[in-house]
């Protein structure tokens, strides 16, 4: 149930956490209207915190329709820049498996998400107590502090994984393949800052710097890679050398413009408190990230590993809704941050929510049009491309229950309930394992990706259930409704139709259609006409 695309392309960081979950503080344009993080002063008494029992004048929809402004205004500007990533590694993994052989190709695979693993070992959740840090606060002083915790806290895991390869190496996969397994450690350290830094660059609102580490870290990091590829020797390690170089260079501007305050390593209670937050969270993602290879290694065992290379292929393709919200939702942590008002808070998220339902409608119905188009450039005809698409459609279909996590989510995590974030997601991700086993056997491909929609089902529901003040919160109305359900509806129906030319041509005009209306979508939920 990971949220993370073909690793097989350029590594890619889900923003915050791996979880949906939110990046306009206090100091940024349109803030005010989102109740800025200011020091508690005579005015702190009339604004809830907590509870949200005490209603304020910014908890009007005029203040949600100004949030929401930032939100699907600025806050947007990183969304396309984090997505980037995501364009990269879709289309770099077919030019990949043509550049070397296919064993190099998997064992690539298999050391990027090593990677990726380690990665959350080694900020474990610092990132996201660093931006409530700031919002809480009102400067960046203690916040600086955590980067620097960050900093030894990666290097620590950096040179302690560097240090066991021998002892778990060719337990791991990796026999004969330690070299690629040094280069892939040495990922996470630079990686590890990157995402620190990018963390408070967006709660900065510092788009300029902000959208140059995190392009050089990604996009950087495929482009010296193949250029490697092409100029050195066609081998995985080659290409990973690439990423090094390119996330060490994001790392230097990245740690000069939020310049780590490495006297936070003597203040032990934010560091404590820190932790507290951070660890659990970290757990939970990594247990989404661990768990993520459970249905394919319950379809390898149960269909064989040719079922499981369509299924990558299916899901990579549905999966791109889900890991796009997982980005907007990143750029949105500093500005659910900074709100102080629990009850604004709250109608924000429930907002914000409700737009994304519908900024869905087109997403949704374009994806599972174009995929009996896309699934032919992305994979032989032995693969059966032409069944894949529902695996698609019902994969995609996790994009409604991703949004619903992300919103209570993020009111969790604001509230420094990580704990509650990291059993909920170990519990979803068991339920993801027991609904492979369940579902897999009987549908097959079609099974597992059912299982992702259900795993992700519960993890919305417990998370709204921990919520601490459920009293305004409300599920989606009518509009939505409307919307949304005849949308799915026709991506259904669209199934049923022929996969030949005719039909083809009329999809590519269906999906060219969606466009305007998702740009409607996006204008309405920046408060434009509804």
């Amino acid at each position: 149930m990971s949220t993370t695309p073909d690793t097989t392309g350029t590594p890619t960081r889900t923003p915050a956490t791996a979880m949906p979950e939110a990046a306009v503080p206090a100091t940024t344009p349109g803030a005010s209207a989102a109740e800025p993080s200011a020091p508690r002063g005579r005015h702190a008494a009339a604004r809830d915190t907590d509870t949200g029992d005490t209603a304020t004048t910014d908890t009007g929809s005029t203040d949600v329709q100004r949030g929401a402004s930032v939100l699907f205004g600025r806050g947007m500007l990183y969304v396309v820049v984090w997505s980037m990533q995501l364009v990269v590694s879709s289309l770099v993994s077919p030019v990949l498996a043509h550049l070397m052989p296919p064993s190099e190709f998997g064992v690539l695979a298999s050391a990027i998400a090593l990677y990726q693993a380690l990665g959350v070992l080694a900020v474990a959740g610092l990132d996201q107590a660093a931006v409530l840090q700031r919002a809480e606060d009102g400067d960046e002083r203690k916040a600086r502090g955590l980067v620097a915790v960050g900093a030894v806290l990666a290097t620590v895991v950096t040179v302690a994984a560097l240090g066991s390869i021998p002892l778990w190496g060719d337990a791991a996969g990796f026999v004969g393949q330690h070299p690629l397994l040094l280069v892939a450690v040495l990922w996470t350290l630079p990686a590890a800052l990157v995402q620190m830094s990018l963390a408070l660059l967006v709660a900065q609102d510092r788009i300029r710097v902000f959208a140059l580490t995190s392009l050089l870290s990604s996009v950087g990091g495929s482009l010296i890679g193949l250029a490697l590829l092409l100029l050195v020797h066609a081998d995985a390690t080659t290409y990973a050398w690439g990423g090094v170089v390119a996330q060490a260079a994001a790392m230097t501007i990245g740690v000069i413009a939020v310049r780590p305050r490495f006297g936070g390593l003597l203040d032990r209670a934010t560091t404590a408190r820190a932790f507290r937050l951070g660890v659990p969270v970290a757990l939970g993602n990594l247990s989404y990230f661990v768990l993520n290879a459970g249905d394919r290694i319950i379809v390898q065992r149960l269909l064989g590993p040719d079922e499981v290379a369509r299924y990558q292929i299916a899901y990579v393709v549905g999966s791109a809704v889900i890991l796009l919200l997982t980005f907007t939702n990143g750029a949105w942590a500093p500005h659910f941050a900074a709100l102080r008002d629990a009850l604004a808070r709250r109608r924000l998220a429930m907002h914000a929510r409700d737009e994304l339902y519908l900024l869905l409608a087109p997403v949704l119905l374009a994806v599972t049009l174009v995929s009996p188009v896309a699934l032919p450039v992305l994979a032989p005809a032995s693969y059966r491309v032409h069944e894949l698409t529902v695996v698609v459609f019902v994969v995609a279909l996790t994009a409604f229950p991703v949004v619903a996590s992300g919103a209570t989510g993020r009111l969790l995590l604001i509230e420094r309930r990580g704990v509650s974030i990291g059993v909920i997601a170990a519990v979803a991700g068991v339920v993801n394992i027991a609904a492979n086993l369940v579902l897999v056997p009987p549908l097959g491909i079609a099974g597992a990706a059912l299982s992702t929609v259900v795993a992700y089902g519960v993890l919305a529901v417990l998370q709204q259930a921990m919520l601490p003040d459920r009293r305004e919160w409300r599920g989606p109305g009518r509009r939505v409704f409307l919307v949304v359900v005849p949308a799915v509806v026709l991506a259904a129906a669209s199934l049923l139709a022929p996969q030949d030319l005719v039909w083809n041509v009329v999809r590519v005009v269906g999906v060219v259609a969606c466009l305007p209306w998702f740009v409607q979508r996006l204008r309405a939920a920046r408060g434009g006409s509804r």
